[in-house]
């Protein structure tokens, strides 16, 4: 069994925030790149208990967070920068996961949230809100791959949950904040929901371990998110700094080709 494990980093716990977490100019970003490897670490472990043979860990946050150093053996490592569609998914794969992922722009309860950017107020595919979960799991289904484990903070769970019926899912910390962030500035979004209750790191990755286990194990049972070409694509941005919000779309009738686009 070949498993395709894409990564995020905001949905981790102990992640606390954007602004000292995310990037290689934070303050713990360091700390980040760890506590991500260990709940990656831990997701291999349960892939490996229900007989994978081969994993391939993306690192999908921006500017990436894998420490490869500590990245378990039994893993293969996909990161650098460009990367893009499809971030190294194809038709070899069985399952898929998504692993220390967050919830998509205006989601009530989430922590972190956003979708690409926190200058992104809403996207839609066909009409569909998705995130970046749900971008994620288009493109492995594009391929016929399944998604069938997510983890991160409860209201990426659910997402994850409306989209795959059965999915299995982990869920490590829950946002204080309830409400959307509906009509904030990116700059407003960025701090919306950066509060959170995080279980234990120990507890976290044991429920990451289960949830990939299970998800392996249960991998016929788990149900398909697919949305069928012709595609359009609308992203409304928030206002921000010096410019007005705005409202781009993008058509296409390959899944991949939208997804790359640009308006």
């Amino acid at each position: 069994m070949k498993v395709y494990m894409m990564t995020d980093q905001e949905g981790a716990a102990g992640v606390l925030n954007s602004a000292d977490f995310a990037g290689p100019d934070c303050r713990y970003y360091e700390v980040a790149r760890e506590l991500v490897t260990l709940e990656v670490n831990a997701a291999i472990e349960g892939c490996l208990a229900a007989g994978a043979t081969d994993i391939l860990v993306v690192d999908g946050h921006g500017p990436g967070t894998i420490d490869i150093r500590r990245l378990h053996p039994a893993a293969r490592y996909f990161g650098g920068r460009p990367m893009g569609y499809p971030f190294g998914c194809s038709r070899e794969f069985d399952v898929a996961m998504n692993i220390s992922q967050h919830a998509k722009s205006n989601t009530d309860g989430g922590h972190i949230s956003h979708t690409g950017s926190f200058a992104v107020e809403e996207l839609t595919i066909n009409g569909v809100s998705v995130g970046e979960l749900g971008k994620n799991i288009l493109f492995a289904s594009y391929f016929g791959v399944p998604t069938v484990t997510v983890t991160g903070d409860l209201a990426v769970c659910e997402e994850a949950k409306a989209l795959v019926p059965g999915i299995e899912t982990a869920s490590v910390k829950e946002g204080l904040k309830r409400g959307p962030a509906k009509g904030l500035t990116a700059e407003e979004n960025r701090v919306h929901n950066g509060a959170a209750f995080h279980l234990s790191l120990e507890t976290a990755r044991e429920r990451i371990k289960e949830a990939a286990r299970r998800g392996c194990e249960r991998r016929a049972e788990i149900g398909r998110f697919w949305l069928e070409p012709p595609y359009e694509m609308v992203t409304v941005i928030r206002p921000t700094a010096g410019q007005s919000g705005r409202t781009t779309v993008v058509r296409s009738d390959d899944l991949l080709d939208l997804l790359t686009k640009r308006a």
